[in-house]
Parts: structure tokens; C-alpha cells; sequence
């Protein structure tokens, strides 16, 4: 259920993958054999649409996805990505960032290829916040090659497609700076913070809350944060996972109001999840600090 003027495209389509999702569990399109199936389809479904490209360079380019990769997305995205990364490894490129508006949807697709490394998502979080994005989803696959490709879907302040063309361009040249180390989005934030006006949603209160689940998923503990909205929020928790060892598969971000949820399915370094008593009380403790509300700025005392 929501409020009058809340309702737009992506909550619809959130609506849609729910009831399709529900849908493939209740027929059993869950299972190991099934989702094999599934794989083997979308790479079929690819070669197809490559049928220009030369047999060795389809069954190379196939051979970068892992089973998560193919089950991620759809043809047309899988083929849109081929070409991304085609072109890219053609040219030698370390940054590679292209935008898709969808405006059924009423977000902006954000696609990004570059060399993995720790911390790519918390830098593309950062540098996406100092610009006035809001991610409302975002997809993250490690290719077998030692690339990355995200996939993140933004919007701007009014819950619409991120599609201003100054917007994007200063965008993609923040990512760009962010990730080649140029720019320090985690201390240029932490200064926009101090500069700002306090908004008026400091009055809520919403308190922290950090639930860790292993039980979801067979190869992800699922880590679910509960936070007051704010500036860099989704930037603060991701360098935070990123800073004791855990490695992002996929996020889901959803704001209600002043209240963000934010669903992680992370992993341990070693690519298995987290089960030691000890590492989740860590990773519990860590996030509660970086999701803190900041305290009130205390008024200076007047010279007597």
C-alpha cells in the first residue's frame, strides 16, 4: 500500500517481480535442474543475437558470465552488455559507463565496466550521492576475466528518470574521477554533509537496526540495514561492508519515507558466507556504527 502521489513506475515494477517471483517458486522454477536450464537458455538466446559475431569470439565472450551473470538479466540486456564489453576490451578502456533511461519505469540504467577490486561499489555509491542520484536498485557481477560490470538504477530527487543531460554527463565524470582515484567521494561527501542545512527530517527517529540472515540464500548471507535518510547513507554502508572483507553480489534499496532499507547479498572473501558467531556480531557492530544518526550540531558558545 501507498500514499497518494507515492506510486510510480519502479514501485509497479517491483510489484511485477514480486508476483513473478512468487510465481516461479510456487511451480518449482527454483530448483538446481531448473535453473541450469535457465542458463543454458540465456546463453542460447545470446548467440542469437550475436549471430553476426564470429563463433570463437561468442563462446569467449560466454565464457566471462558465471551462472548468477546469466540469471541476472534478460536477452536484450545480455546482448546490450556484449556489445559494451566488446567494445571496450577492443579499445583498452579502464572505464567504460553507459545510461539507458527507461521511462516506463521511471529510472535511469546505469551500466559500469571496469576492473573489480574492493570497494568499486562504495566509490560508484559516493560519487552517484555528491550528484544528487538516489539508487533505488543495483545489480553487481564479477566476470571471470577480473572485470566487474554494475548495473545500477537511479533516480532524481523527484522519484523520476535521472535524465538532465548536464546531470549525466557531471555524473558519469564523478564515477569516472571516483574510480581512477581522482576524486574522494567518502571525504567529499563527509564536507557536503557539514555544509549543509539540516533537513528537516532530523525530527524522525528511526532506529538503526541490522538483521543478518543465512537462511535465504544457499551462497549469500542476506544482510538487511534499517536507517533514517540521509546523504552518502548508502555510501557509509557499503565502504563499511567493504572495510571488513565482505564482497557485494547483489543490493536492493527501497526508502519509505525518511526510513531506508537496503538488502545486501554479500559474501566472504573467500566467496563462501558468513557464519562464524564472531564475524556476523563484527559485521552487526560495524554497520550499526556506520549507520548512526550524526549528532546535532552543538551551538557555539558565544565569546564573553
Amino acid at each position: 500500500a501507498v500514499g497518494p502521489g507515492v506510486w510510480n513506475g519502479w514501485k509497479a515494477q517491483l510489484l511485477r517481480d514480486r508476483y513473478y517471483g512468487a510465481q516461479e517458486v510456487m511451480t518449482g522454477g527454483t530448483t538446481e535442474e531448473v535453473r541450469s536450464k535457465r542458463v543454458a537458455r540465456a546463453k542460447s538466446k545470446l548467440k542469437e543475437a550475436l549471430s553476426s559475431w564470429q563463433t570463437k569470439d561468442i563462446e569467449a565472450h560466454i565464457a566471462k558470465g558465471y551462472d548468477d551473470y546469466w540469471l541476472a538479466y534478460d536477452e536484450v540486456s545480455h546482448a546490450h552488455h556484449a556489445a559494451m564489453v566488446a567494445r571496450a576490451d577492443k579499445e583498452r578502456r579502464d572505464i567504460t559507463i553507459e545510461e539507458r533511461i527507461d521511462k516506463e519505469r521511471e529510472v535511469t540504467e546505469i551500466v559500469i565496466y571496469t576492473h573489480d577490486h574492493p570497494g568499486v561499489f562504495a566509490r560508484i555509491a559516493g560519487a552517484m550521492s555528491l550528484t544528487g542520484a538516489s539508487i533505488v536498485d543495483a545489480r553487481i557481477s564479477t566476470l571471470a576475466h577480473g572485470m566487474a560490470l554494475d548495473t545500477f538504477w537511479i533516480q532524481d530527487t523527484e522519484d523520476g528518470p535521472f535524465a538532465h543531460k548536464a546531470s549525466l554527463k557531471k555524473l558519469k565524470g564523478r564515477i569516472e574521477d571516483s574510480l581512477s582515484g581522482k576524486l574522494q567521494p567518502f571525504k567529499e561527501l563527509e564536507q557536503a554533509r557539514e555544509r549543509a542545512i539540516p533537513s528537516r527530517t532530523r525530527v524522525f527517529k528511526v532506529p538503526p537496526r541490522v538483521l543478518i540472515d543465512n537462511t535465504v540464500s544457499a551462497k549469500y548471507t542476506v544482510i538487511e540495514v534499517n536507517g533514517r535518510d540521509r546523504q552518502g547513507f548508502l555510501a557509509d554502508v557499503t565502504q563499511a561492508l567493504t572495510g571488513i572483507g565482505l564482497q557485494i553480489a547483489s543490493a536492493h534499496i527501497s526508502t519509505y519515507g525518511e526510513r531506508v532499507v537496503d538488502v545486501f547479498y554479500v559474501k566472504d572473501v573467500f566467496g563462501l558466507r558468513v557464519e562464524h558467531d564472531g564475524k556476523i556480531e563484527q559485521v552487526k557492530q560495524t554497520l550499526l556504527a556506520a549507520i548512526a544518526p550524526p549528532d546535532l550540531p552543538k551551538k557555539k558558545k558565544k565569546a564573553s
